[in-house]
């Protein structure tokens, strides 16, 4: 499962580092690459983030624990 979380992560990157283009810029890096936004290998790349970002919202605390990671936000809360 740890590798699916590495790949999750990298997909999160690749998708914030986009953003911040498209907001920064207006360039859309995934849709050059791909052949516009509408191109079906855009599509699968948005998708791909898409599903990594709800990979680690909903397994949050799964990843937590195999990272050995606590939550130290709550703690001091």
């Amino acid at each position: 499962m740890k590798t699916i979380d590495v790949i999750a992560a990298v997909l999160l990157v690749v998708g914030g580092l986009n953003w911040g283009l498209v907001g920064a810029f207006e360039f859309d890096l995934v849709a050059t690459l791909f052949g516009g936004t509408t191109a079906v290998l855009s599509k699968f790349v948005y998708v791909l983030v898409g599903a990594a970002a709800l990979w680690q919202a909903v397994n949050l605390k799964g990843i937590q624990r195999r990272w050995g990671v606590e939550d130290t936000a709550l703690a001091t809360a």
